[in-house]
């Protein structure tokens, strides 16, 4: 499994890297728009829609993310749609992490897979809206997750306590999750005050908000990623599933990769604001 999950990395690190490097935004755009139309495809089959239906769905999302790459769309300001997913991520995840459940009003197929239409759909714009920013930015963006989600797995194997949602995820821990969050303090001070990282998002932070701005922005947003992880964990618990899918061998699917990002992103966006 270990060799399995090593080889499916240097796959899409291969992919990966020379995309960030060489390609523009445009082309970044359009190829990020395929991984994530596999996402849509898992969703749709989480969201109980069965047959071709998650085909067409993940189609139907292709295509209208390339409509908006390739059209004027694609030049307007973002921050509405941003601002309209921190509100529906917000009523989304206090309506079924608290209950560990899905509100009766989502827990339908076609209402789940509109849902993760926009969801996906706005991560997109958001990813994209950042690769236009630079190639460090959206480095630093990615590295918030990754830095909280390595952080919370070391800090709540060696130190465990309290579980953060047994009856979603019960491998989470409370300590985990506060490890988590103070990697991040660390690496968002770091960002926010060296003056060598000064394109990054915690530096963004901070002079749009202050540095304790930034601090709290940081936590806000390792909190959002830790309900990204669990909001997915709980959907694949809802269509009884262990991974979204089996795409990348030894790593599950495509959703199970971007869970934390999925409401981080917008959100990291909107309140990172354009460059000063």
């Amino acid at each position: 499994m270990l060799r399995t999950r090593i080889l499916t990395a240097v796959v899409l690190l291969a992919v990966l890297l020379p995309l960030l490097a060489f390609a523009g935004a445009r082309s970044f755009g359009a190829v990020i728009a395929v991984f994530a139309a596999a996402g849509m495809w898992e969703w749709a089959r989480l969201a109980g829609l069965r047959g071709v239906q998650p085909v067409v769905w993940a189609l139907v999302w292709l295509g209208a993310v390339c409509a908006m790459l390739f059209s004027r769309v694609a030049a307007l300001d973002p921050d509405g749609s941003f601002a309209l997913a921190a509100l529906a991520w917000t009523v989304l995840l206090l309506g079924s992490l608290p209950r560990a459940r899905l509100p009766r009003a989502l827990a339908t197929p076609a209402v789940l897979g509109m849902l993760g239409f926009l969801i996906l759909f706005a991560a997109w714009v958001a990813l994209w809206h950042a690769r236009r920013a630079g190639v460090g930015f959206l480095l630093s963006v990615l590295a918030l997750a990754w830095i909280a989600d390595i952080a919370a797995y070391f800090g709540g194997r060696a130190i465990g306590g309290v579980k953060l949602a047994p009856r979603i995820s019960p491998g989470k821990t409370v300590s985990g999750a506060l490890c988590g969050v103070l990697a991040v303090l660390v690496y968002t001070a770091a960002c926010a005050r060296l003056p060598w990282l000064h394109g990054t998002l915690g530096a963004r932070l901070a002079q749009r908000w202050g540095f304790g701005g930034a601090l709290l922005a940081g936590a806000g947003l390792t909190v959002l990623s830790v309900a990204g992880d669990l909001f997915e964990s709980l959907l694949k618990r809802h269509a009884g599933a262990k991974d979204s899918s089996a795409l990348l061998p030894g790593h599950g699917g495509v959703l199970d990769r971007i869970d934390a990002l999925l409401p981080l992103l917008p959100v990291a966006m909107l309140i990172a604001g354009r460059p000063l």
